[in-house]
């Protein structure tokens, strides 16, 4: 069987990783290919089977595949057998709208991606809640797993403790010090602008090792549409991982999440450890960039701040911080968190591997 794995077009990591290590267990003799960027082929292990990310060798091992197992769109020109089955895992619990919800998107790129959706066999949903969200935003009318996302399945995993040794020690973190995790998501506008914008970090580095001193290092994960081009990545304040494969193993090493957006909150409510919002542009985003699915400000299990010194505020604080949001903290987690159990890789590859017929294709 010939399976096919593509996470963020290019790299080795989220849930289509968790499934292809944990497929040796469950299925012999597959012949599994990941769709490799360069730039992260460090991240890949030795004996991968690797190929470069949109070359005519990449179109060919998915329009040959019996499996195609993805977490974002495939955005390539290529055809699906019409026996294969193509999983797609998406990326995180929907708060900012996405494709056809989006208040605005470059000409032509949601009909493009929209191609790739028509070949979407299985998705996956991190909860209940998102399921139609997901189903409206796509167009999508295939089956829907309730699986919980088998990238989390490490934060509730026995073995989380000695992961979070073993990162920190692998990023130079010593035991004391609080690491914070800064992930910001992404801005359309900046990101599909035709001028030549720059892009800056909007968190002053300078007052953050000003007020919390050597005390705390500030961990930056950008999102994957961003990655090497924030030049505020090298400041000495910053230590930018980026790169790093798994986001996942961060949020064990991390001590507090500090996001704007980003669906990376609702993984890491799962490990129960503090959240900040650093919200500086929440107007904006909310009615001019993007759009939300649900107030933020009624649901968000930590304080929303908009200027670096409440920020700092609040680092400085976090057991009051996280006793003021203990109940907000515990009501976010039953809504947004019920399938992480660390067993979603379990209940993923049953569906997957029994590989019924795939849904027919549209007339």
């Amino acid at each position: 069987m010939k399976i096919v794995f593509q996470s963020f077009e290019g790299r080795y990591s989220d849930s289509p990783r968790v499934l292809y290590e944990a497929l040796p267990d469950r299925e012999r003799g597959h012949d599994a290919v990941w769709l490799a960027d360069p730039a992260h082929a460090a991240g890949f292990p030795a004996d991968a089977v690797t190929v470069r990310y949109g070359s005519e060798e990449s179109v060919r091992a998915l329009e040959a595949a019996d499996i195609v197992i993805a977490n974002t769109h495939t955005d390539l020109e290529w055809t699906k057998r019409p026996d294969a089955l193509y999983v797609q895992t998406w990326h995180g619990t929907p708060l900012k709208r996405i494709h056809f919800d989006v208040l605005w998107a470059p000409e032509g790129r949601l009909e493009r991606l929209s191609r790739d959706i028509a070949q979407w066999d299985l998705l996956l949903s991190p909860n209940h809640v998102s399921i139609e969200r997901l189903r409206g935003a796509f167009g999508f009318t295939g089956e829907v797993l309730e699986s919980g996302y088998p990238r989390n399945d490490v934060l509730s995993s026995p073995d989380r403790l000695a992961v979070r040794d073993r990162v920190r020690r692998e990023l130079g973190i010593p035991d004391g010090k609080t690491a914070v995790l800064y992930t910001p998501t992404w801005r359309d506008d900046v990101v599909f602008s035709k001028a030549d914008r720059g892009f800056s970090l909007d968190l002053d580095v300078d007052a953050f090792t000003d007020r919390l001193g050597d005390d705390h290092v500030l961990l930056l994960r950008l999102h994957y549409m961003l990655t090497g081009r924030y030049e505020a990545a090298e400041h000495p304040a910053v230590r930018d991982v980026s790169f790093y494969p798994d986001v996942a193993e961060l949020y064990l090493a991390a001590d507090v999440l500090v996001t704007d957006y980003s669906s990376s909150m609702f993984d890491f409510a799962v490990t129960g450890k503090p959240l900040l919002f650093y919200t500086y542009d929440l107007e904006d985003y909310e009615t001019r960039v993007r759009g939300f699915y649900f107030d933020l400000g009624t649901v968000a299990p930590g304080p929303m701040v908009q200027t670096t010194g409440e920020l700092l505020d609040a680092l400085q604080d976090l057991p009051a911080v996280s006793a003021r949001h203990a109940d907000r903290y515990a009501h976010f987690r039953d809504t947004f968190c019920e399938l992480e159990d660390g067993r979603a890789t379990e209940r993923v590859l049953d569906r997957v591997l029994t590989k019924p017929a795939p849904r027919p294709a549209a007339s």
